[in-house]
């Protein structure tokens, strides 16, 4: 019997799978809110002050467009993940500059704090910057042991 030099594919552990699907949704829910903000949609844009409303729809165009790096980077990195594509790893990263960039943005050359005031959405602010760090350092391990390709 011929020997071959070919390794069979690692099978991805369920944890992978469950990361993913819980990542995909978590970065959906970003990007509903970033299109339900960039389209103004009434209902949605209901529950900010006018002064938080008028916050949001004074960002620079170049915040718009690392905000839409850092939304549309989650959602792609998730599907990377779950089609166990090394680029993930890639997309992750890149979002989580660009939300490092959006952030400097909002909370240090405008006046996000005094704008947003309430702890707990800044505290939401602090988790996200968590969650996607998480994904980042999940991707590369991933990598690392192989599992991307």
């Amino acid at each position: 019997m011929p020997s071959s030099n070919i390794n069979p594919p690692i099978k991805a552990p369920k944890l992978l799978w469950a990361i993913g699907i819980i990542s995909l949704l978590w970065n959906a829910m970003s990007a509903m809110d970033y299109v339900m903000t960039q389209t103004k949609h009434e209902a949605y844009m209901s529950q900010f002050s006018p002064e938080q409303l008028a916050f949001f729809y004074s960002f620079p165009s170049w915040a718009v467009a690392s905000w839409a790096i850092a939304v549309w980077g989650g959602v792609l990195g998730s599907i990377l993940l779950l089609f166990r594509k090394r680029q993930a790893l890639w997309a992750f990263l890149i979002s989580l500059v660009a939300m490092v960039i959006t952030a400097f943005q909002n909370y240090v050359l405008s006046n996000g704090l005094e704008v947003i005031k309430e702890p707990v959405l800044l505290a939401f602010t602090a988790v996200i910057f968590i969650i996607a760090l998480g994904l980042v350092l999940y991707a590369k391990a991933m990598h690392r042991n192989g599992l991307l390709k």
